[in-house]
């Protein structure tokens, strides 16, 4: 089979540079176009990233001579790739300009920034929970008559410790009415550089701009529903979240409280369902899908970050500590890779799901 290429917005920063990681020998797509700010445009992309290659490995060599693009030149992607991942890290408003921009010019764009997850018309994908989401894209390509182009999004990073086993709990018929979660993030969620050393070494940060606003927001719009032309969130669960930022290179941790509605499982049932839970992109089996989605440890001191993130591919949710809850009815915790699942692996498995589906022919 003959990849489809495909470009990377933002190439050069924290996000970008993972996404040029994953998707090297990726089945389906290769990278063919690289884009940046107008500083690194022009230089090859190992010029560009020289002195700040943060990955474990090294740069693929199908990418390091590539030539960095202006990310603002949408001209310059044309031809180059069917989409592109978008892992821009400008305003908001700025990205949002530029990503329908690049719909505008028949280049469909998987973003993995904020600044379209609330525009009402753009599907904001974790594709075990929501895949159907994606039926919205024709509604959104007349809104803005659009031909082949299109934006979607995922969602924050955090959200993806907790929210699909919740939402396999909701799936198998016990609504969860509130909850609390306390989130404990990696210093790599906050980019390159991110939070000064000296700030986290021997501490923690109760306080990350903007997550606790997402956290508490965006599962609405991940649990509603497409009604004339436009999501309507799903208001029924209140959240109330706490996000700190911890010294963990990568992995969030988040530690969730539940109560549930009239119908409340058993922690047999829970277990059972977690165990058991797979969906769309296992079906599909997408080759970024994790086999089992939700990871359950036995163990009293599990999961841990270091222990817990890279399982099946850093793709997995891993879950432990299901117990009663003294206030609400059940609590755990639960571990994702933030800068895989929760950034640049669910993007591509975002385009895994869009590409079977015929988005990109």
């Amino acid at each position: 089979m003959e990849k489809i290429k495909v470009g990377v917005l933002g190439a050069t920063g924290m996000v970008g540079q993972m996404y040029i990681k994953l998707l090297e020998n990726h089945p389906w797509f290769q990278v063919n176009y690289v884009a940046a700010s107008p500083r690194s445009a022009g230089k090859s992309y190992e010029e560009a990233v020289k002195g700040r290659w943060h990955m474990n490995t090294e740069i693929p060599s199908t990418v390091k001579d590539l030539i960095v693009g202006d990310a603002n030149n949408v001209e310059e992607a044309k031809g180059k790739c069917t989409f592109v991942f978008s892992a821009l890290e400008i305003d908001k408003q700025t990205i949002r300009e530029l990503e329908n921009k690049y719909a505008e010019n028949d280049i469909p764009v998987v973003s993995n920034a904020s600044a379209h997850r609330h525009t009402e018309d753009v599907p904001m994908l974790i594709p075990e929970i929501n895949a159907d989401h994606i039926n919205i894209i024709p509604i959104q390509q007349k809104h803005h008559n659009w031909k082949k182009g299109f934006v979607t999004v995922k969602p924050n990073c955090s959200l993806q410790s907790y929210i699909t086993p919740v939402y396999a709990l909701q799936k198998a018929g016990y609504k969860v009415k509130r909850m609390i979660i306390t989130t404990l993030q990696a210093v790599s969620g906050a980019g390159y550089p991110g939070v000064a050393s000296i700030d986290l070494v021997d501490n923690i940060v109760p306080y990350i701009g903007g997550e606790e606003e997402k956290s508490e927001i965006e599962p609405q719009k991940i649990f509603g529903k497409i009604e004339d032309g436009k999501f309507i969130n799903d208001l029924s669960i209140k959240i109330s979240a706490h996000c700190n930022r911890v010294p963990v290179i990568d992995g969030h941790t988040a530690c969730v409280s539940l109560e549930f509605g009239d119908k409340k499982p058993s922690k047999e049932d829970i277990l059972k369902i977690w165990k058991e839970f797979k969906s769309i992109p296992q079906e599909l089996d997408l080759p970024f899908a994790p086999k089992q989605p939700i990871i359950y440890r036995e163990e009293d001191n599990r999961p841990q970050p270091r222990k817990d993130r890279d399982v099946d591919k850093g793709m997995a949710v891993t879950v432990g500590r299901l117990r009663p809850c003294n206030v609400f009815d059940y609590r755990f915790v639960g571990l994702s890779h933030n800068t895989v699942r929760g950034a640049a692996g669910g993007g591509i498995l975002n385009a895994e799901l869009l590409k079977e589906k015929g988005f990109f022919d």
